[in-house]
């Protein structure tokens, strides 16, 4: 069973920027080392018949240069594949476009290190009032359903009960702890800690439909 704090815990969070053609650009990195192979994770990662499993449905031509598309979600383009070490893609929302990088390194027997990279450019005003977080905290649960996927014990949150674990007393607990780990990977990197723990309450009573503390 995947405890909410202990997968809190589990996985790495980093906040940078990259400066690209069209201007300045936030750098969400998010990771986590999962108990499977190589082999295994890249199938969970890029089958989809898998994927459905432990994030969202998905439709479209999942090979290099293909365009995908997640249900009531995002889409885009495949612009890399790498296997099974790895891919990059477009990540499209609207008349938005980021830009998203997985990357799989074997860590010893039987674990894999998963780590996605999110490039977006986010305008300061936004970014001000919300904080990595945004985006954030809906990486750390898909992180929580790659993670209940590969769970040996069968635990953790599938994406049939996900609606009802998100309004739970440890839904709101997840998405409340995931956006304090974003606050202090926003002030690592360079955020003066008032504002990113402000910005930090606005998103997590998003998520949670609870006032701002």
């Amino acid at each position: 069973m995947i405890e909410t704090s202990q997968q809190i815990s589990a996985v790495r969070r980093t906040v940078g920027s990259r400066t690209l053609e069209a201007g300045e650009a936030r750098v969400l990195t998010i990771s986590q080392t999962y108990p499977t192979t190589l082999d295994d994770l890249w199938d969970a990662c890029t089958n989809a018949e898998r994927i459905p499993r432990w994030f969202l449905p998905i439709s479209g031509d999942l090979r290099l240069h293909g365009r995908y598309q997640f249900e009531g979600n995002a889409g885009g383009v495949v612009q890399r594949c790498d296997p099974p070490k790895g891919f990059a893609a477009t990540w499209e929302m609207g008349d938005e476009i980021s830009w998203i990088e997985v990357r799989l390194t074997p860590e010893g027997d039987e674990r894999t290190r998963f780590t996605l990279e999110h490039v977006a450019h986010v305008d300061d005003v936004r970014w001000t009032e919300y904080g990595p977080g945004a985006v954030g905290v809906g990486w750390d649960s898909g992180l929580l359903g790659l993670a209940s996927h590969l769970d040996a014990d069968g635990g953790g949150v599938t994406p049939d009960g996900a609606a009802a674990w998100i309004g739970s007393a440890d839904g709101r607990r997840f998405m409340t702890l995931s956006g304090e780990a974003w606050a202090e990977a926003d002030i690592a990197g360079g955020t003066e800690p008032q504002a990113a723990r402000a910005a930090a309450a606005r998103t997590i009573a998003a998520y949670t439909g609870a006032p701002p503390a």
